[in-house]
């Protein structure tokens, strides 16, 4: 006997509705920032009903930590992969590697970075988790201040190196002179060369260039 009452949705036991939400929340937040994104709107997108999302997230707030511990997460393993060079290839290429893995995370996420470090949007202290994933991040800084700098590694140095990668990351997805680069291969090229430079100015100039291609 069929108890479902009438005009109730059925619900589809093979959706992945969380998944589902979390990517048209992001496809929200690269349309139009925080402002585009409501419960609302997601359950609509989602083709579910309005009160489907809350089973997931608590709030609108909630889908936004979803997204920016995915994207700490996701920060972490590139930059964990890039300081593991060191051992084999030299700090240099760790440092060269780390700021490549920074830049290209905020170009290919930009929507979820711009919103990464912004409390008032996302605040880190409801949300365990966007702060154990934002932790692992800074560990990873934290190892290549260690990697670059050695003994002499200090928070200071370490401030350094994040405002370098963060303000080159910023400018590239939010300046000016982020639409004047036009293509890919042109932001690559130009990534590459101010990071061969910050090396350089950090390592000194009489540690190895890297080979151009």
């Amino acid at each position: 006997m069929n108890t479902r009452k009438p005009g109730r949705p059925r619900i589809d036991q093979t959706r992945d509705l969380r998944a589902d939400l979390l990517k048209i929340s992001r496809e929200l937040l690269e349309e139009g920032g925080p402002s585009q994104l409501s419960m609302r709107e997601v359950a609509r997108r989602a083709s579910c009903t309005h009160q489907a999302p809350y089973h997931h997230f608590a709030d609108r707030e909630s889908i936004l930590a979803a997204l920016v511990t995915e994207g700490f997460n996701t920060l972490a393993r590139a930059l964990a992969a890039a300081n593991a060079l060191a051992a084999s290839k030299g700090v240099r290429a760790a440092l060269l590697a780390s700021a490549q893995a920074y830049v290209q995370f905020a170009l290919s996420q930009p929507a979820v970075f711009r919103i990464m470090f912004r409390p008032d949007v996302c605040n880190p202290a409801r949300f365990p988790k966007v702060q154990e994933a934002g932790a692992l991040a800074h560990a990873e800084l934290n190892r290549l201040n260690h990697i670059v700098h050695h003994e002499a590694a200090t928070p200071a140095t370490a401030a350094i190196l994040w405002a370098h990668v963060h303000g080159l990351a910023c400018l590239m997805i939010d300046s000016p002179a982020s639409g004047a680069m036009g293509t890919d291969r042109t932001r690559r090229a130009h990534l590459q060369e101010i990071s061969a430079a910050f090396a350089e100015m950090v390592l000194g100039a009489s540690a190895p260039r890297p080979r151009r291609s």
